[in-house]
């Protein structure tokens, strides 16, 4: 009998001790899932943005294949800052393979060609036919002849002959691109504005991203984009100057008869990768909602990708150029280079034929802007006033009688302080 007891003691000292341990083994089990659970929606709803912004890298298997000389790979870069880091080299094409390109000038006024966002009377994005090219010309910008044929040119290989020429770039098939982007961004104390034809990033079509295309105001000339926003550069390969992958937004946005192409239109994908590592996306974020807070360069700190990663990134816009507006992270040194003859970032090898040249005024087709601030100074007034009225009395043709009467100068005042007409 007091053996049986002492079994019996024995086996419900050894059951409890069982019981004990099953409950502490299930209360861990539900504190560490309750942890896991508090982990995970503490990093939605409170995210570290210095953590989540450095973490973020480039998913370089996103980018077209059809588009590169070969697979990206992993190199070590300097950043403008001096950090060392890792970047994501990637070497293009000049125009992805299974990419078409255009139209960009239409041949007369009766055909219909690409896209321009016009910056002077009636500023606006127009499709460029009859109804713009005759705008233009009232406001003294005359592309085309007495039989309605525009001109044409291809300014990598021809001086314009004309006053104002649509431009219409050949491609050089031997071109190739090298891009490095940070594979773990880091922010810039100070956000880097973009300027005329500033490099931005590159797209997944495998397409460099560029901001602004020059003004015909500044130039003369109108340098054509087809309806996806892009065009060739000098050099003989083929950009982009929007959110090509959300551009059907604009033009439904600003009632403008288009549709892009050459790239399926997606308003809440990738679109591609800023200088700086960055994504950019479409105008709406990836569940659809149209995207808040967003900064002075278009961008917040959020979830991204079908896993929702939080990290900063940019989004388009709903008018052109629906493009970031500033970088906000730090870029790579030499981040951009191509084997073209001409344009920007061109670094033919040795020895190479040089058979293209700059348009005028050199990179990206840039003509040096006329110097009109100091020309208002000189005649004691604002720059906007004188633009204005240069505008208004025509543009570039302006009357100088008329502009000189308006601003209560002589017109030999006038004459002197303006700045000489650019040549060709």
């Amino acid at each position: 009998m007091a053996l049986f007891k002492l079994n019996y003691l024995l086996a419900c000292d050894i059951n409890s001790r069982k019981a004990a341990t099953v409950v502490f083994l299930l209360s861990c089990a539900i504190l560490l899932s309750a942890c896991e659970k508090h982990t995970k929606n503490e990093s939605i709803t409170a995210p570290s943005f210095t953590k989540n912004a450095n973490s973020s890298s480039v998913n370089t298997d996103a980018f077209n294949v059809k588009a590169m000389v070969k697979l990206p790979q992993t190199v070590n870069c300097s950043l403008e800052n001096g950090l060392e880091s890792q970047c994501a080299q990637i070497v293009l094409k000049y125009q992805p393979d299974n990419i078409e390109v255009g139209p960009f000038c239409p041949k007369t006024l009766d055909d219909v060609g690409g896209i321009w966002d016009w910056d002077g009377t009636d500023a606006g994005l127009y499709r460029l036919d009859k109804a713009f090219l005759t705008m233009l010309n009232e406001q003294g910008f005359t592309f085309y002849d007495e039989d309605g044929n525009v001109h044409i040119v291809d300014n990598a290989t021809i001086r314009p002959s004309v006053d104002h020429a649509c431009i219409n770039v050949s491609v050089d098939k031997s071109v190739e691109i090298t891009a490095l982007l940070p594979l773990h961004p880091v922010m810039a104390k100070n956000s880097k504005e973009l300027g005329v034809v500033s490099k931005v990033g590159i797209a997944l079509a495998g397409v460099p991203i560029f901001s602004d295309a020059p003004s015909v105001q500044h130039t003369g000339h109108l340098p054509a984009l087809d309806t996806c926003a892009g065009h060739i550069d000098p050099g003989g390969w083929y950009h982009y100057h929007g959110t090509a992958s959300d551009i059907d937004s604009v033009y439904k946005h600003e009632h403008v008869n288009a549709n892009c192409n050459n790239l399926p239109q997606a308003p809440s994908a990738l679109f591609g990768y800023g200088f700086d590592g960055y994504p950019i996306y479409g105008s709406l974020e990836v569940d659809a909602s149209i995207p808040t807070d967003l900064d002075s360069c278009n961008g917040h700190t959020g979830p991204t990708g079908e896993k929702g990663i939080i990290t900063y990134h940019y989004h388009a816009s709903n008018t052109f150029p629906n493009l970031p507006k500033c970088l906000k992270g730090v870029v790579a040194k030499n981040n951009f280079t191509t084997t073209a003859q001409a344009g920007i970032g061109a670094k033919p090898p040795q020895g190479t034929k040089i058979t293209r040249h700059e348009p005028p005024g050199g990179e990206g087709g840039k003509m040096p802007r006329p110097d009109f601030s100091q020309a208002a100074k000189k005649l004691g007034i604002s720059e906007q006033l004188l633009l204005k009225t240069m505008q208004d009395a025509g543009g570039p043709n302006a009357d100088l009688s008329v502009v000189a009467k308006k601003l209560n100068v002589t017109q030999d005042e006038l004459k002197s302080a303006l700045p000489k007409k650019p040549t060709r």
